[in-house]
């Protein structure tokens, strides 16, 4: 997997062959969150329950004064044609080195490799940032699915979390390493 990333009117972009995970501004957000497109041609009309969730987050921190440019959501798009799929991003800022992520796909979009491959690109990106060296994600017990996509993405389980099953990665996933077959470059 072959990462680009840059900056598209001030918004982080991360690019692959196969999607593209746009930032999405605190504006977007908040259209995000009511349910609406923010212009974009979501794959099931509109995003996820999980993407509206995460978009209220970014667009309360930013309420709050507490948004961090490059902290929040990110929508995934198919590159081919742009469609958007669903959302990943931070649930904030690096702790003392940690950040943890979310992803959500729509209906249609699930069982393809999409939210592998967003996780795959976004953890090979945050993974080379100084202050970061862990990525954490969590599950409810019975989401089997999210717990395959984590192993995929090199993600190992770790003590539960509150009742819910967490997983850490500590090191970019193995085809997001420079060198390797693939790499993220």
């Amino acid at each position: 997997m072959t990462l680009r990333y840059f900056r598209e009117n001030g918004l982080l972009v991360l690019e692959t062959d196969r999607l593209v995970l746009r930032e999405q501004s605190p504006a977007a957000a908040a259209v995000l969150a009511e349910g609406g497109t923010a212009g974009l041609d979501w794959l099931d009309a509109a995003p996820g329950s999980g993407t509206q969730i995460a978009a209220k987050m970014v667009a309360m921190a930013a309420e709050a004064g507490a948004y961090l440019p490059g902290w929040g959501l990110f929508v995934i798009e198919r590159a081919v044609d742009g469609t958007a799929l669903g959302g990943i991003g931070f649930h904030g800022p690096s702790s003392e080195g940690t950040v943890e992520i979310g992803y959500d796909l729509t209906e249609s979009a699930r069982g393809a490799g999409w939210a592998t491959d967003a996780v795959i690109a976004l953890t090979g990106w945050t993974l080379r940032l100084p202050a970061v060296h862990t990525v954490l994600a969590t599950t409810d017990p019975g989401n089997l699915p999210s717990q395959r996509v984590l192993l995929r993405a090199g993600f190992t389980r770790r003590a539960d979390l509150d009742g819910l099953w967490a997983y850490e990665l500590t090191d970019e996933p193995a085809s997001a390493r420079p060198g390797s077959p693939g790499a993220v470059r």
